[in-house]
């Protein structure tokens, strides 16, 4: 997608990965190109990753100074320490940048997650000393696996160390939805409601009104994408596959109420040809649709807020649209069959959050600091970070 085609789908801020740009063409080269931003010609926000999510996904060594990846282009090492990837992303210049932390898999046993979550805060800490802007926001990453006692002296020992954003990682890594919804339950409340909150490396839709009922702000995920470009679109009545053959012939668009460039022009049997065809347009006008659909469904979540109708928007949603996981997974946490009552998400406090792809907005009078503070779309290249389903933060 062009950075027009981003902008065009209401999206308000962009991911770029720390370790692949490192990689390639290099942060160096980057900088002296004007940045991130002037090197894509990209006119949003931009956030990027710490390389963190690298330490779970690829093969590595962790010791207490960092981390050594083999490049999988050549196998050349490559170590990243808190203090190389601030100044990697200080050289790239998003303007939020993420602390280096270790992710763990889930699930992950008791004694190692301790002992990465204690390198984390170390790390966490070498990262704010790390520092010589003043101009991009650095957030602090909640980590602890699935135990609660470990999540929440981290939200507390980040809090202490007085980042001007949070994020939530160590999710999205094969624990599922239950799980999710338990950490966050754990975990979003200690964070300060008047700084935004970040949860990493998520979504579905599940996901995401799971998230905003916790009282997160921000959002990022390649899984949107990923099933686009597999020919997986959603629609507020449903996903459904356009690839298959009973779309051949299909002249309705994908979504007849959905305002995107997709939809405003082209045919669900000429997106079949293009997938048949493997025809990268139809790649391209795919995640044009779904990342549309993401934004009007968080703009949906931020009207619901607003008119004080979260639980009921939510349950009319999931009445129409199903789920992501099958039928068994459909009661898993409230997806639309929670008694309606009208309570608001986040424990009675509105949800919160701006300049983002996948936020709710928080009321008007409330702190919430800059443009900068949005969830992420992807760019910039590879990403870091996928989904649920996608082996992702």
């Amino acid at each position: 997608m062009t950075p027009d085609q981003v902008v065009a789908t209401g999206s308000q801020i962009v991911l770029a990965n720390t370790y692949h740009l490192a990689l390639q063409p290099g942060s160096d080269v980057v900088k002296r190109l004007g940045g991130l931003h002037s090197f894509m010609n990209m006119p949003l926000p931009m956030l990027t990753d710490s390389g963190g999510f690298q330490v779970f996904s690829l093969p590595k060594t962790v010791n207490e100074n960092g981390v050594t990846f083999k490049w999988e282009k050549s196998g050349t090492p490559f170590t990243m320490t808190p203090e190389s990837s601030v100044a990697i992303q200080e050289e790239l210049g998003a303007d939020i940048i993420m602390a280096f932390d270790e992710c763990v898999p889930y699930p992950c046993d008791r004694s190692y997650a301790e002992q990465a979550l204690e390198r984390t805060h170390r790390w966490e800490r070498r990262c704010l000393e790390a520092r010589t802007r003043d101009d991009q926001w650095l957030f602090g990453i909640v980590q602890g696996s699935a135990f609660e006692d470990l999540r929440q002296q981290s939200a507390r020992e980040l809090v202490s160390m007085d980042f001007p954003g949070y994020a939530i990682g160590g999710l999205s890594v094969g624990e599922g939805l239950e799980v999710m919804d338990r950490v966050l339950g754990w975990t979003a409340h200690l964070l300060p409601k008047h700084k935004p909150r970040y949860l990493m490396g998520v979504g579905l839709p599940e996901d995401l009104w799971c998230g905003v009922e916790h009282g997160i702000d921000m959002f990022d995920c390649v899984i949107p994408t990923r099933h686009a470009r597999g020919g997986l679109l959603y629609t507020f009545q449903g996903r459904l596959r356009v690839t298959k053959a009973r779309y051949r012939r299909d002249r309705l668009p994908l979504d007849t109420t959905c305002p995107c460039y997709t939809c405003q022009n082209f045919s669900r049997a000429y997106l079949n040809h293009l997938f048949a065809a493997e025809e990268v347009t139809g790649t391209t006008l795919a995640c044009i649709h779904n990342i549309t659909f993401l934004m009007r469904l968080m703009d949906m979540i931020r009207t619901s807020i607003r008119e004080d109708r979260f639980v009921e928007a939510k349950a009319d949603f999931f009445a129409r649209y199903g789920t992501s996981y099958g039928p068994n997974k459909r009661n898993a946490v409230g997806l639309g069959h929670e008694e309606v009552t009208g309570a608001r998400p986040g424990g009675g406090a509105r949800p919160g959050g701006h300049r983002s792809n996948q936020n709710a907005k928080r009321p008007a009078g409330k702190r919430t600091g800059n443009k900068k503070s949005g969830s992420a779309n992807k760019g910039g290249g590879r990403s870091g970070r996928g989904g649920r389903g996608g082996g992702r933060r």
